[in-house]
């Protein structure tokens, strides 16, 4: 009995991959290893070669630094491109990020961020392969993927290697929102894609390749280093908070659906302890919650800035069961919309920027419903899943 044990097993072993068989007999998942982890399937690719790197506080190998761990091991690291939020160090959103060099390697730092959003071909010289490495949450607007998109076309302007060392998606599970108009593309939209795209870095560099949505439709010499143990109904928790104000799961859950209101008169909650997990105003009913936004670390100066907010706690959301959802919920930019008393001064005009155009914000101010919204979405969101199904790494 115990041979045949032991086969099963080793069997399902063998057919599942990410699956272990735990003492009780249960079949429990293994943790998800990032791209990066993998040193034995890339580090043939970089010896002796002249590197960039691409990455942030989240481009960590066990407890240490990428960076870090490549010059251990005696790769020729010749200088660093830092997104928003910086480095090693996290800046506010929207702050400049200024060029300098780290001050634990002194290797040379130049900013993806501000005034210089992708590398030059000055930026390049003598440069073999570029490593792109950083923790991605998933949504359009979060601009890594918007440096991704510039650092590719770069690298396949000046003949140049990208290297990207895979990391999974938290919010990777589904895709939802409307599809951009790249007739509005900003940095914080550039390509084609839905609100949540549900792809890895790494897939989602594919497709920027395979799809000639790059300038010209230039492609890039590209290489995935993929994650092992990881599928798109994984539920990855992040080890390194992404961004300032991302701090924990339930923001990282809560961001696709509530970061609209970055484009409002309504606070998210920069400036206290738990940014992203409420939204506030002052011209909001008191409906027994409140908050009072100060200056802290990662949020300097932030909206409403000593004003006593009143609005909605959604700290114990994933205990209520209102994430993680497959989808963007709306009602809650809808409610606070219909709740404040003057429509006017409720949108700023960067809701039609983080929106990709003025499409939402019209939908809300007609009165249409979260569901009737979504029905527009849905032609658009067919043919982007047909696109996403070419380039899933993690089927």
């Amino acid at each position: 009995m115990q041979n045949i044990n032991t086969m099963v097993k080793t069997l399902l072993s063998l057919a599942f991959g990410a699956l272990i068989i735990s003492s009780e007999g249960c079949i429990a998942q293994q943790s998800p290893i990032p791209g990066a982890n993998r040193i034995e399937l890339y580090k043939n690719l970089i010896e002796g070669k002249t590197i960039a790197i691409v990455a942030n506080q989240t481009s960590i190998v066990a407890s240490t630094h990428l960076v870090d761990t490549l010059l251990s091991i005696g790769i020729h690291i010749k200088e660093i491109f830092a997104p928003e939020h910086g480095f090693r160090d996290l800046a506010d959103a929207g702050e400049t990020i200024e060029n300098g060099k780290d001050t634990q390697t002194g290797i040379p730092v130049i900013s993806l961020y501000g005034r210089h959003l992708k590398p030059t071909g000055a930026d390049l010289a003598g440069i073999d392969v570029i490593i792109f490495d950083i923790q991605d949450v998933g949504t359009r607007f979060y601009t890594y993927i918007s440096t991704l998109h510039y650092v590719l076309e770069s690298c396949a302007e000046n003949n140049v290697k990208c290297l990207i060392l895979d990391r999974p998606n938290p919010n990777g599970f589904y895709f939802d929102g409307n599809v951009l108009d790249t007739v509005y593309k900003s940095f914080v939209g550039l390509d084609p894609v839905p609100v949540v795209h549900g792809m890895t870095v790494g897939e989602y560099a594919e497709m920027l390749n395979g799809e000639g949505w790059l300038k010209k439709g230039v492609k890039c010499d590209l290489t995935v280093i993929p994650c092992k143990n990881y599928t798109h109904e994984t539920l990855y928790d992040l080890p390194v908070k992404p961004s300032p104000n991302l701090p924990n799961q339930t923001s990282i859950y809560l961001y696709p659906s509530i970061c609209f209101f970055e484009g409002t008169a309504v606070s998210l909650g920069r400036g206290t302890k738990f940014p992203f997990q409420v939204f506030g105003s002052p011209d909001l009913p008191d409906r027994g919650f409140s908050f009072t936004p100060e200056s802290v670390p990662g949020a300097g100066n932030p909206i409403l800035l000593g004003v006593k907010c009143f609005g909605t706690d959604l700290r114990d959301a994933i205990q209520r069961n209102l994430i993680p959802k497959s989808e963007i919920n709306l009602d809650w930019v809808i409610s606070a919309y219909n709740d404040f008393p003057q429509k006017d001064k409720f949108f700023t005009s960067y809701f039609d920027v983080l929106a990709g155009g003025p499409v939402l914000r019209e939908q809300i101010q007609k009165g249409m419903t979260s569901k009737q919204i979504h029905g527009t979405w849905k032609e658009g969101l067919v043919k982007f899943g047909k696109i996403r199904e070419k380039y899933l790494l993690y089927k």
